[in-house]
This record gives C-alpha cells, structure tokens and sequence, in this order.
C-alpha cells in the first residue's frame, strides 16, 4: 500500500487563519458572493470584478473564414465572450455569447457550444457570429457572474455530434444536466446531479456521460439512452467539512485505454474511478499544490493544472503536471493561479489558463513548451476558464 506524504489533510477543512486574507474566496464553499479583486502576476493588467452582462470586449474584426490549425479559443469569464487567439501573436478577436462564460466545446462542424450563465451559446467559429442562446430550463436564479452565479458550467459534446450536454449550478442546492438537440437548438431533457457540476464528460462511445460536482464530493453518471443518474462519491480525502472542504473534485479525464475517470486531488493523489463498478483507487501524485484542470490526450497522458497552495507554508505554487500512462511525472512551475488546460494536436505545447475561478486570476494564458520545458505568459481574453484546441 502506498504511503502518501500526509496521511491525511482531512484537518484542513477550513482555511488556517494565516492563509485566510488570501485564500477567503476560495473553491472550499459558496457563501453566495462573486470573487473579487485579483492579483497582477509578471506584467499581465489587473483584473477588476467582472463587468455586467451589457458590456462586452471590442468587435471582431473581419473574419477570415475557419480557424486556422492550432489556433485557440478561450471563454472569458471575466466579460460575456469567447476570443479567438492566435498561439503566436494573442487575440485576434472576440464574439459575445452571454454572461460569464465557463465551459466551451467545439464540434467538428465549427460551431462552438459555451454555457454562459444565461444558456448556452452557439458559435459559427468561421463567420465569428453568435448564431442562437439556448435557454435553460433549469431555474438557477438571477443572471449574475462570479464564482458561484448560476447557470452552465461544465459542458461535453458527444461523440456524433447530435447531442450537448451541460452542467448547470443551482446556488445552494443541487444541479442538473441538461440536454441539447443540436440540430433543433432545444433543451430536451434534465437530469438530477450534484453541486456545482464543474465538469461534464462523455465515454468515447458516447453511452454515459460523468458530471463532476464540486460540493457534493461526487461523480454522476448518467446513461446516454435512458439517461438514469447513478452517484459515485469520489473523495480520496473524505467529506469532512462538507462545504467548508478544500478536498473536493474538480475536474474529471477519461483515460482512452479503459475508459476510467482520472481526477486529480492536491498533487497528492490521482482518484481512478471505474464507472462501471463505482470503485476507486488512488495513486500517489508528486506536484503538492491545489488541483483543477485536468484532460487527457489520445496516448493517454494526463495533464493536470495546479492553481497553488492551500497553505504556502506547507504546500507547493502553481504548476502543470504531465502524467505518462505509466504514472511518471514531470511537473512544469507556473507563474500565478491557472484554472484549465488543452493540448496542441503534436502534443507538444500546453495552453492553461489564467482566468481561475477563485481570486488571483490574471487575462491570458501560460503557453508551455513540454519539450524544452520554456514557459511564456500570452494575453488573451478577459479571466479565461475554458480553452480549445482547433
């Protein structure tokens, strides 16, 4: 049995007094306010509270047709956009979609599906114009931005592109997925989930989708055709503190091989969840630092964004970790608090984002060159959170 560096940080469930002036708006729990105020790492502006839904970045300038091969786009939660951004020279244009983007998925079509507090926005990526908001029919309160607003947040598209599927948070109670027809643009379906569904995910054979909810320390899986929910607590760490924990998942990867859910906790321990059995594993992990973003690429390596300590007295700052399939590590430092994370198609390159949920966000991405390990700060977008790859 493997022996991790603390047997257990379940103590640590509140925030120590000495961490709480930076850390008070953290992901541990919902008091009902938006985050506030931000840190200004390494040159890039400070970011203010972010704007109402009436006020947007500038136009975009005149498309040029589809996007180019591994160019990017990111949701910017900090305004009511996406932004096209080139890897090379930063943003190139925005497109608005509604307020306070979270997640964002592209199809093979082009068209860009963004849970905004209001709905979800389609995107024509090639004409750069919002083509519809599909409003939602879950009731998740007022229209408001911040950490923990209602409305979308994680978001999957399955595998033959007839349907979406989206995570939408109800402040103070639980969740639901909701279910879009892509070719009518209607919600079809609800289904029960947890708290604050931050990720959405689906099988490769599009069967089940994984909602993963923060604040109810658990995994819904729900089966695509019958769209029954089952609940998989995943909670290496236990619930102690409930909504006052640190300790709870955040995102969720598919691993290509065996089709098992990887979530990363503190850069301590990688939670396998095989879906089917409802039976977790844990393995040690080696970053030691507060874990978010997480995908997986093709050959099943694992990614995961480290947004900082929870304790800088005893934990590590901002990093990347990079996770063979074999459970080698090599973890990237960052500079600042990072939320999520894509891939270049060659593998090489990494995009994080800087738009962090809690406070400390800055306006760009960290591009990170995995072969080298050379890391560069690129503007773009207003607190990016989501982020893909075209």
């Amino acid at each position: 049995m493997t022996k991790f560096r603390r047997a257990s940080r379940t103590a640590r469930v509140l925030v120590p007094a000495a961490v709480s002036v930076v850390l008070l708006a953290g992901c541990a729990q919902a008091p009902g306010g938006a985050s506030a105020g931000a840190t200004s790492p390494a040159g890039i502006s400070p970011t203010t509270a972010p704007p109402t839904a009436g006020s947007s970045m500038t136009a975009t300038p005149v498309p040029a047709g589809r996007p180019a091969p591994g160019s990017l786009l990111v949701s910017d939660f900090g305004s009511d956009t996406v932004t096209f951004v080139d890897p090379a020279k930063g943003a190139t244009g925005s497109v608005k979609v509604g307020t306070a983007p979270y997640g964002l998925v592209v199809g093979a079509d082009g068209r860009a599906w963004v849970a905004t507090a209001e709905g979800v926005a389609v995107v024509d990526t090639a004409t750069r114009q919002r083509l519809a908001l599909v409003p939602y029919r879950t009731d998740a309160g007022p229209t408001g931005t911040g950490e923990y607003r209602g409305g979308g947040m994680g978001i999957a598209l399955s595998p033959d592109g007839h349907r979406v599927y989206v995570g939408v948070n109800v402040p103070g109670g639980n969740g639901t997925l909701e279910v879009i027809d892509t070719a009518t643009r209607k919600v079809t379906d609800t289904v029960p989930v947890g708290r604050r569904p931050f990720d959405v995910d689906v099988s490769e054979d599009g069967k089940e989708v994984y909602v993963t909810n923060h604040d109810s320390f658990d995994v819904t899986v729900v089966t695509a055709g019958t769209l029954a929910p089952r609940r998989i607590e995943v909670a290496p760490y236990g619930t102690e503190g409930g909504l006052g924990s640190w300790l709870k998942p955040h995102y969720t990867a598919v691993r290509p091989s065996d089709g098992k859910l990887l979530l990363p906790f503190e850069g301590e321990r990688l939670a396998v969840v095989d879906p089917r059995t409802g039976r977790t594993t844990t393995e040690p992990m080696t970053a030691d630092t507060h874990q978010h973003g997480a995908t997986v690429t093709p050959d099943g390596t694992l990614f995961a964004v480290g947004t900082g300590p929870i304790d800088p007295a005893e934990d590590r700052g901002p990093s990347l970790t990079v996770r063979t399939p074999g459970g080698a590590e090599r973890v990237y430092p960052l500079d600042g608090p990072h939320e999520d994370v894509a891939v270049s198609k060659d593998g090489r390159t990494a995009y994080v984002t800087g738009g962090f949920t809690r406070d400390g966000y800055w306006d760009g991405l960290s591009v990170v060159d995995l072969d080298s390990g050379d890391t560069r700060r690129l503007a773009a977008g207003s607190r990016p959170l989501g982020v893909v790859v075209f």
